[in-house]
């Protein structure tokens, strides 16, 4: 998915004036499946991610901080602490934006 921005517009503004929440869940739940290897298309807004990727804490904080870069954000520890699906990351995430 390509994210289209007028040139003049810097850092997070160009994310905030053209996406939607649905658009940043997408887009959440397009890199975790490069990331993880995942098959196209398996995982879903509500999936528990530990479950559904099999993965840990370590490797929860790790997807966390390629977001934070993906998106030029920085999610406080208190914003995600006990979220555990896609879509209450992506609302977190679009917060930010």
């Amino acid at each position: 998915m390509s994210c289209q921005y007028f040139p003049w517009q810097r850092g997070n503004d160009r994310f905030r004036a053209m996406r939607t929440i649905e658009q940043t869940t997408q887009e959440i739940l397009e890199l975790a499946t490069k990331h993880f290897k995942a098959a196209p298309g398996s995982l879903k807004a509500e999936d528990d991610f530990y479950k559904k990727l099999g993965i840990d804490s370590l490797q929860a904080l790790e997807m966390l901080s390629r977001l934070e870069n993906h998106f030029h954000i920085e999610l406080p520890d208190y914003e995600v602490q006990g979220v555990s699906n896609f879509k209450t990351l992506a609302e977190r995430v679009h917060s930010r934006l």
